[in-house]
């Protein structure tokens, strides 16, 4: 009985270690779809943009003083190799999801443009990366 506890706490540990998000948890399940459903350029305001995706992780001003707002989620999922003892000295890594959402304002504060863009990465580690 206490071997099955240690197993089911150490496999439980494992699953739990194994992945790991930061960034604004709004966009997890946007796409350029479902993104371009909530924003209308020419139409939707600051409050809008606010209310559908929260605050954004980073704001910026161009040069003729109109502003810009950056969403960032990032979701990563560690390699297998990572949990074999020895083995993730020499090669180690995670599979990692990004996306970034930037909304362009006019000066009075309404979207005059967005972006959506989703990419998919490979993180590598250890004396071995390859």
């Amino acid at each position: 009985m206490l071997r099955k506890s240690v197993f089911v706490t150490v496999l439980s540990l494992v699953v739990l270690g194994g992945c790991a998000s930061q960034g604004v948890q709004q966009l997890k399940k946007e796409n350029q779809a479902t993104v371009g459903e909530k924003i209308t350029k020419g139409k939707s305001t600051k409050d809008d943009i606010r209310s559908a995706f929260g605050d954004p992780t980073e704001t910026s001003f161009t040069d003729s003083g109109n502003e810009l707002w950056r969403y960032r989620y990032t979701y990563s999922t560690a390699k297998a190799i990572n949990f074999v003892p020895f083995a993730n000295i020499f090669t180690s890594g995670a599979d990692v999801d990004k996306k970034e959402l930037v909304v362009f304002f006019d000066d009075k504060g309404v979207v005059r443009n967005y972006s959506m863009q989703a990419s998919k990465e490979e993180v590598r580690n250890g004396i071995l990366p390859q």
